[in-house]
């Protein structure tokens, strides 16, 4: 069994998995948003602002988010192992990676949660 430090899952397979459920999550969000905008009479900052201040939603919302960093990760650590050969610029590219996913979270926290 080939494994990597750097991989998000202990395998090929669980990588997957997390793929496709924030892909899920994701997809679920969108269409929730979609749906919430479409039906609204008119947008305003007061109906935004009553949506983002529900405690589901900030959950749901920052599920969405690591979601999208879970499945951006996975993704860009496929595409450098496969395209970026020499391993001293792969790893710094993923370390930058994990940085930038992990400060979107914290970040996207700190904006969801202060509503």
């Amino acid at each position: 069994m080939v494994t990597s430090a750097t991989s998000l899952g202990r395998s090929g397979l669980h990588d997957w998995v997390i793929q496709r459920v924030s892909a899920v999550v994701l997809a679920a969000y969108v269409i929730y948003l979609t749906g919430f905008v479409l039906s609204a009479e008119s947008m305003s900052f007061n109906l935004w602002h009553s949506l983002f201040a529900q405690t589901w939603f900030k959950i749901f919302s920052l599920l969405a988010i690591a979601s999208l960093c879970f499945h951006a990760w996975i993704g860009l650590w496929i595409v450098s192992t496969d395209y970026i050969k020499p391993t001293a610029i792969r790893l710094v590219f993923q370390v930058l990676v994990i940085l930038l996913c992990f400060a979107f979270l914290i970040w996207g926290a700190q904006i969801i949660w202060s509503v």
